[in-house]
């Protein structure tokens, strides 16, 4: 939200709680307070903002991806991702949206060679967990890359680390820093087309050079800093 304040975007910002409204509004965003899961609001709401791109980033996991709580916490999760997601696809598409970016993630692909481009298979069919989660992100991204005439644009995510992930460092397969993957998004108001994107830093696991060709993206430490920068300049005016 910063990034597109500072952008000089009219940005819109979902809620259920009406404390966190508050916050919203004092960082200069327009607040909706609205349940994802009530899709006849979450249609009014749409229609009455009437926004040109929608940027799907809900989940529901625990405040710094608690381990104790991350396996009850998976279910609701993958509900998100595949209950929301339908009523917000379909909200967009009542409201004229042109363009929707959603949230997906980067280690959900099924074995094989190594680094996964974005053609390559997820891994449905998986089992346990992971089956959970991978289904759910399958649903998100068939709903967001399929809702013609949407321009649908995934963006799959590494594992985030920085302020609020409960990550002070780089962590997982493809470790991603949250103020890169807060530029992807704005990013991809503009540039991209149709599709899926690969968002991480220099891995062997997966590989970013669509992002970097087509958004204009770089997971370097320049442009995280820049990013930290706007954002303290902002909160301390």
């Amino acid at each position: 939200m910063p990034l597109l304040v500072e952008a000089g975007y009219e940005a819109f910002g979902t809620t259920r709680s009406e404390a966190r409204a508050r916050e919203l509004k004092a960082a200069g965003v327009r607040p909706v307070v609205v349940d994802v899961f009530d899709a006849a609001a979450l249609e009014r709401a749409l229609v009455r903002a009437k926004p040109q791109v929608v940027i799907h980033q809900l989940t529901d996991l625990p405040p710094g991806l608690d381990p104790k709580r991350m396996a009850a916490a998976l279910p609701r999760n993958a509900r998100i991702r595949i209950e929301g997601t339908r009523n917000l696809v379909n909200a967009a598409l009542v409201a004229g949206v042109r363009r929707f970016i959603a949230q997906s993630i980067a280690w959900a692909y099924a074995p094989g060679d190594e680094p996964h481009v974005e053609a390559d298979p997820l891994e449905v069919g998986a089992s346990g967990d992971r089956r959970i989660t991978v289904d759910g992100v399958w649903e998100l991204e068939r709903l967001s890359l399929t809702s013609r005439p949407l321009e649908g644009i995934v963006l799959r995510y590494g594992q985030l680390y920085g302020p609020g992930t409960g990550r002070d460092k780089p962590e997982g397969s493809c470790p991603l820093h949250v103020d890169a993957a807060a530029r992807a998004a704005l990013l991809a108001i503009t540039k991209g087309e149709h599709g899926a994107y690969n968002i991480a830093e220099p891995n062997r696991y997966i590989a970013t050079d669509k992002a970097r060709k087509e958004l204009g993206w770089s997971a370097s430490p320049g442009a995280r800093r820049s990013a930290r920068a706007r954002r303290r300049g902002r909160s301390g005016a």
